[in-house]
């Protein structure tokens, strides 16, 4: 009785509470209140979330399902799945490629959609609300977003190079008789020969357009024309998304959809090639025998991990700028299941190739079988060197890299864009009043901290970055997303965000995925990284220590902002440290959405209501409905208590 009691109580406080905020009719009066009162602030926020003033949306929705492609789309697609099924047995590598798509790859793109899209915010703010100890996993992921962006341009700048080189006959890397060439130069890949040979496409891409030095330890000059074509690629990037998803919305029905044009006409050209069909064979005929290794099982679930993008925050981004009521399911399975085909259409055309070149220089295929860098720009353009009007197939083929490239960077600078808005927005609109001008100085700060990459080290530190950014600070960044999303905010609360959003809860196999399959399957893919992790080294060159230092530095200058995020919120946070924790783990505003669709005034109601009925001597206990209500405005009042604190634990 006392409990109840205490509760009647609580909701009267409410109710009185609320009662005064009716009562104030000026729009200045309710925002002085708003400021000192967190329990308005939060009735005020259920009104904003479902349609906030002044947030862009996509003119179509059809445009972000093309943004998400053209994110999960790139240049792994390209030069790593191929390689993976290669390697892992060929086609049966499919099974459970496909099987970690289906129990991890779509469920975790679901979760990152759902939430982004019901929270209205970047990951930093989403993150933030949804788990406040681990709101530094939001910031983890815009700096791995940024630091990845400043090297991924440098695929574009070679790609660039490479398609302003095209535009010549015969293309500069077919023979061995150019300035740059040494004596070692071979126009043909042979097993047999010299360790210390090498083709004239190898010389092309290490002395003609890196012009790269010995090492590390030796700098070089700077290379201007790869920092020309650098400066280009940005310029480019810069005015697709300027404007933000008004001008990529329009910008990717060329980008996300032209590549699969000229995937398609490759793959016509290629299989009319002798030899195609013996390429194609050697990727898609299974060895079972393979299934039984774990590191085939990991390579499957880590590529589908990596494709699709999870962890790097920014299809959450996208997201956020969706319709609140939009079906986020149709995009999430168009996005993954997209990604997947293009992934498989791809080895399609390398392979076909690859059995080309076999044919036509009598060698293995699996002498040819190389991933990363290596088989964009050098092996596949060796093989067109040798292709009937081979300038054309070069041009398409380094465009569509282009395309593909310009996809994936939309989404990282976007993830900046929309972070710094959500959290600095009216500072950052004073000093520099259009959105286009913040575009303008993330682009400008990513410019110039890519330069080193195209000096003649260039490609050390391009390797060096992305060994440790992409294999170690992934996998750590994804792990405690999983954590803070799946098992802190809830798999209850998440549903209950998508029922309030489409009317329907997400149904059984995604909960499960959710709760048991992808956080083990993260932890097994972490693990393995870990016991697996092996120094940062390009081709024969082994890094020195002090570099692989270096390479640590740069993994840890994302993952450190997990553990800063969580101090500063346990610093903050009033109370004892386990007080501390249990606000910390669960989440203030978002809580009122998840668990009830109540608003202050109609838990006041029902305060009144119940309070009444006690005192005028009512029944001894009340009805199967009023204690379910009554356990509503319990979890509602937790709700609104919790909510007193998040605001000084969301403030970073």
């Amino acid at each position: 009785m006392s409990h109840k009691r205490r509760l009647c109580d609580c909701l009267s406080f409410i109710s009185n509470q609320v009662s005064h905020d009716i009562w104030a009719q000026s729009v200045k009066s309710q925002r002085r209140h708003r400021q000192k009162d967190p329990t308005l602030e939060m009735e005020l926020d259920q009104g904003k979330m479902d349609q906030e003033p002044g947030r862009p949306t996509w003119n179509r929705q059809i445009e972000f399902t093309l943004a998400g492609i053209g994110c999960a789309v790139g240049l792994g697609n390209i030069w790593r799945f191929p390689y993976l099924c290669y390697r892992s047995g060929g086609g049966a590598f499919l099974v459970p490629y496909l099987l970690m798509l289906l129990v991890m790859g779509i469920p975790l793109l679901y979760m990152e959609l759902i939430l982004g899209q019901y929270m209205r915010r970047g990951p930093v703010h989403a993150l933030a609300k949804a788990c406040p100890l681990l709101k530094g996993v939001g910031l983890a992921t815009v700096a791995i977003s940024f630091i990845m962006c400043t090297y991924y341009n440098i695929i574009i700048t070679w790609g660039l190079y490479y398609l302003f080189s095209s535009f010549q006959s015969p293309l500069p890397w077919q023979s061995c008789n150019n300035t740059w060439n040494t004596p070692n130069c071979t126009n043909h890949i042979n097993p047999n020969t010299s360790s210390h040979s090498s083709t004239a496409s190898q010389q092309f891409f290490n002395y003609r357009m890196l012009e790269r030095t010995g090492g590390v330890e030796e700098s070089g000059v700077l290379r201007w024309e790869l920092f020309l074509l650098l400066l280009l690629a940005w310029i480019l990037l810069y005015f697709c998304i300027f404007k933000g998803v008004k001008s990529t919305g329009k910008v990717v029905y060329f980008t996300a959809l032209f590549p699969y044009v000229i995937l398609l006409a490759l793959l016509i050209n290629n299989v009319q090639l002798p030899g195609a069909m013996e390429g194609i064979r050697f990727f898609i005929v299974p060895n079972w025998e393979k299934l039984l290794e774990l590191e085939v099982w990991v390579n499957a679930a880590a590529q589908i991990f990596n494709s699709i993008g999870i962890g790097f925050g920014s299809l959450m981004a996208m997201s956020s700028y969706n319709n609140f009521n939009n079906n986020i399911l149709k995009d999430t399975l168009a996005i993954s299941i997209t990604n997947s085909l293009t992934s498989i259409l791809a080895g399609f055309v390398i392979f076909s190739a690859f059995g080309y070149m076999s044919h036509l220089q009598n060698i293995p295929v699996s002498e040819l079988a190389v991933d990363g860098p290596g088989l964009v720009f050098v092996v596949y353009p060796q093989a067109f060197a040798t292709m009937p009007v081979a300038p054309l197939w070069a041009i398409l083929f380094f465009f569509m890299l282009l395309c593909l490239g310009l996809d994936s960077q939309f989404a990282m600078v976007e993830v900046m864009a929309t972070s710094l808005m959500d959290g600095f927005g009216g500072p950052l609109m004073k000093f520099l009043r259009h959105k286009e001008m913040l575009v303008l100085a993330v682009c400008s700060t990513a410019f110039l901290l890519g330069i080193p990459h195209v000096m003649q080290v260039g490609i050390y530190v391009f390797q060096l970055m992305d060994h440790y950014t992409a294999i170690v600070s992934l996998m750590f960044l994804a792990f405690f997303e999983v954590l803070a999303i799946c098992g802190l905010y809830g798999v209850r609360r998440l549903s209950a965000n998508l029922k309030e959003m489409t009317g329907n809860r997400p149904n059984i196999f995604f909960r499960v995925c959710w709760m048991f399959v992808a956080p083990l399957l993260i932890t097994i893919i972490l693990v393995f990284t870990i016991i697996q992790f092996k120094p940062a080294r390009y081709e024969d060159y082994v890094y020195p220590p002090w570099a692989q230092g270096i390479g640590w530095v740069i993994a840890m200058a994302s993952i450190i902002w997990i553990p800063l995020g969580a101090l500063h919120t346990l610093w903050v946070l009033p109370g004892s440290f386990t007080e501390v924790l249990k606000k910390s783990t669960g989440s203030g505003e978002a809580c009122v959405h998840a668990e009830s669709v109540w608003s202050l005034e109609s838990l006041g109601q029902w305060a009144c209501l119940l309070c009444s009925e006690k005192r005028r001597g009512g029944p001894d206990g009340p009805t199967t409905e009023r204690r379910k209500k009554l356990k509503e405005i319990k979890i509602a009042v937790e709700a609104v208590q919790i909510s007193q604190t998040w605001q000084n634990a969301n403030t970073i």
